[in-house]
């Protein structure tokens, strides 16, 4: 599974990229989101308030509860505002 990381996710993990081999329970988002906090400081900062990150499942929007799984593409990244 390939993990992008952008903006202030970006900075806290200190990474754009990584590839990631979770265990079979991480199945959605929100486990992918608590698995990975588990990693580092750096990114257990970045998942501290997982409201406030966004994420797309090759590169199609979702909630907490989008499906994952071996060889996909996740992308993480603070909610975007518009003017």
């Amino acid at each position: 599974m390939r993990i992008l990381y952008f903006a202030w996710v970006r900075q806290k993990v200190g990474a754009g990229s990584e590839d990631v081999s979770p265990p079979p329970e991480v199945a959605d988002i929100g486990s992918l989101m608590a698995w990975l906090a588990s990693r580092s400081p750096g990114h257990a900062s970045a998942f501290a308030d997982p409201k406030q990150v966004r994420a797309a499942v090759n590169q199609e929007f979702c909630g907490p509860d989008g499906r994952v799984g071996p060889g996909d593409e996740v992308a993480f990244f603070p909610p975007v505002t518009g003017g």
